[in-house]
């Protein structure tokens, strides 16, 4: 099982904030014989009978020297979680959980955007610091309210 990402607990305590519930801590998932483990499985319930919103959440906090590098392992992992998640669990949605001052000072520059937009990435932005969700960000910039 991989190591956890340093800020792995501020990201747990970000999502019940949130009003989710962690349900798998990794979330296993196997497919065509490889193993993934994806950080977190969280759901929530939906209100007026919806049912029930389900996500998996891998976390990045881009702290070594080389940010583009970090985004390419952030990309390679999220396209074969998001691989792995249309077979297994097509029902829950994948995002890439990063810290606010990365997204400011990478994600809000011309080439984090063409590459938000690209590879159709789904972002959290948490703040280290409070441990809270700032934003959910889809693939086509629309923010997603943090409570449902």
């Amino acid at each position: 099982m991989p190591s956890r990402d340093r800020c792995h607990q501020c990201m747990i305590c970000a999502l019940q904030k949130d009003g989710w519930t962690i349900t798998d801590d990794p979330l296993y998932l196997a497919f065509a014989g490889i193993d993934f483990y994806v950080d977190l499985g969280a759901e929530r319930l939906l209100a007026a009978n919806r049912g029930e919103e389900k996500i998996a959440v891998e976390i990045k906090t881009f702290q070594r020297a080389s940010v583009i590098a970090e985004f390419h392992t952030a990309l390679g992992q999220f396209m074969n979680y998001r691989l792995a998640l249309a077979n297994n669990e097509p029902d829950r949605i994948l995002y890439l959980a990063v810290p606010e001052e990365t997204y400011l000072n990478f994600f809000l520059k011309p080439f984090g955007q063409i590459a938000i937009q690209h590879y159709e990435l789904k972002l959290i932005i948490y703040s280290i610091s409070t441990q809270e969700i700032v934003t959910w960000i889809n693939s086509h910039n629309t923010v997603k309210p943090s409570k449902p």
